[in-house]
């Protein structure tokens, strides 16, 4: 989408590019779920297919910081020593998402507004909730004996 840009420069806003992004990413990891959780055993494909999916649930959150930042552009405060201007674009949101995602949380970039609080919250506990009941369930089909 970044390319019709180039030929055609604000024809269309930012946002609805990453709306786009955020619908497409959704639908994948909406499949890989879906194809983890029929799977009748565990192998290589159900957890790279799992990974995958966590991965791309980052990527689905840095593409809604990213929103939100470019429609509220004091969502996010910046605790860096440099004094430097820095704004939730690109690896910035990347970063931002996988840090809240895993729950490590090094309060280098804080969530001010109310939308951004709350996305950041739901990234949290969507990260916490994924990696407790996925594993809970690969390793309840792992542990299941394989008829003969």
């Amino acid at each position: 989408g970044r390319w019709l840009n180039h030929f055609q420069p604000h024809f269309l806003p930012p946002a609805i590019f990453l709306v786009a992004g955020i619908g497409l990413v959704a639908f994948v990891v909406v499949n890989l779920l879906g194809f983890v959780l029929r799977a009748p055993s565990v192998d290589v494909e159900v957890l790279c297919a799992s990974i995958s999916a966590y991965l791309m649930l980052g990527l689905i959150w840095t593409m809604a910081y990213w929103l939100v930042a470019s429609v509220t552009p004091t969502a996010f405060a910046f605790n860096t020593a440099t004094g430097t201007k820095e704004s939730m674009e690109g690896f910035n949101a990347f970063y931002f998402s996988f840090v809240t995602l895993s729950t490590v949380g090094y309060g280098d970039i804080t969530p001010v507004s109310k939308v951004a609080r709350m996305l950041a919250a739901t990234e949290a506990m969507t990260g916490l909730l994924y990696v407790a009941v996925l594993i809970a369930r690969l390793v309840g089909l792992y542990s299941t004996p394989k008829p003969p």
